[in-house]
């Protein structure tokens, strides 16, 4: 099973709470992170992006780097990692985004893929002027074809004259072109979007829910791979997922419950208030799939596997036997400390990673 890395380029990482570890996002936090990554035999590493935060206590997510920047730092300081910065379609034109790649990929080549998220909180894209109104919740997807088609078409032969409902490409041109294919992410869960992740990406990302539920992934992965079928192409399913470890079970439940008690409801509730802005029906579909699967108000919006570093082993060597699953990719509750714990207590018991830890 690959292993990858979510890095926290926003503030808190990924626990919106106020008795989480707090903590600023800095390229040298990043750097800190991704080279321990390098270092334990990491596959990958990605960054989001994200514009505007949930506010309330915690300011979740009010202080944020920019992925392509922060990526292409991150190339120059590695020799080994696949490097995944994410492009918010709705910000800058295709054969910008393209020629970004292709600038990174020149930094490290054979590194570097795209993350590409639809946009879906309206709040993040309207303060800028940007978001093209409730159409795009129902055309989205439709409108990230397009946009994927353009690079694709330009990294393979430099030039695109693609002609769409949202595009429309004249003699665009693009060179150089990249060393290798540039890989396509994303993280599509409604019917749509796994359809267009079957379609246009390489990998995707399905959902994972609960605490210690390693499993539970194993129904979207399931939908994911019966879309491929139909589209007749590889697209493999990653895991997103959060690890929080100590010593003994009981130790790491305690943070856990530590971490709960301090959850954020003020920017819980603003972040569910934007979702709801998406009319969309899909049980999968963002505003929706909160309503299945969250039984109480996590403090994250991913699984957790929360246990000793033995039985977090044994949960992810579980994820990685569901069917379908190519990789995990892991936060932590603190990145630097479970960067540490996972590549030198974690990982050297997974059957699913046998052989693959360094001599440390």
């Amino acid at each position: 099973m690959d292993i990858g890395v979510f890095i926290p380029i926003g503030n808190n990482g990924w626990l919106i709470s106020t008795t989480s570890p707090q903590y600023m996002p800095s390229f040298a936090l990043n750097r800190a992170i991704v080279q321990r990554a390098e270092h334990f035999g990491f596959e990958f590493a990605l960054s989001m992006i994200k514009l505007h935060g949930f506010g309330g206590p915690s300011q979740f997510w009010d202080h944020n780097l920019e992925s392509f920047t922060l990526m292409a730092g991150l190339a120059a300081v590695t020799t080994r990692i696949q490097l995944f910065a994410t492009c918010a379609v709705l910000t800058l034109p295709p054969p910008i985004a393209a020629r970004m790649a292709v600038t990174i990929d020149s930094i490290a080549p054979g590194r570097f893929g795209v993350n590409i998220i639809s946009g879906w909180q309206r709040a993040e894209y309207g303060q800028m002027g940007l978001w093209p109104g409730a159409e795009h919740y129902r055309r989205r997807y439709e409108y990230c074809a397009e946009y994927v088609q353009i690079m694709q078409e330009l990294w393979a032969t430099g030039r695109s004259d693609f002609a769409g409902d949202f595009f429309t490409m004249t003699d665009c041109r693009l060179s150089p072109r990249p060393s290798a294919p540039i890989p396509i992410i994303c993280a599509a869960q409604s019917d749509a979007g796994t359809r267009f992740a079957a379609q246009h990406a390489d990998y995707n990302f399905c959902a994972s829910f609960g605490v210690n539920q390693p499993t539970a992934v194993a129904a979207s992965v399931a939908r994911l791979v019966r879309a491929t079928a139909e589209s007749g192409r590889r697209c493999e399913a990653l895991v997103l997922t959060m690890v929080i470890a100590d010593e003994t079970d009981d130790a790491a439940m305690a943070k856990w419950e530590h971490y709960k008690a301090g959850t954020d409801l003020e920017a819980l509730a603003w972040r569910d208030a934007q979702a709801k802005d998406d009319p969309s029906t899909d049980p999968y579909a963002q505003p929706n799939r909160r309503k299945i699967l969250d039984s109480e108000q996590s403090p994250t919006n991913q699984g957790v596997l929360v246990g000793s570093y033995a039985s977090v082993a044994r949960m992810l060597d579980a994820v990685a036997a569901v069917p379908g699953v190519r990789g995990v990719m892991l936060t932590f509750d603190d990145f630097l400390i479970g960067m540490e714990q996972f590549g030198t207590r974690i990982q050297p018991l997974m059957a699913s990673r046998g052989g693959r830890h360094p001599a440390i």
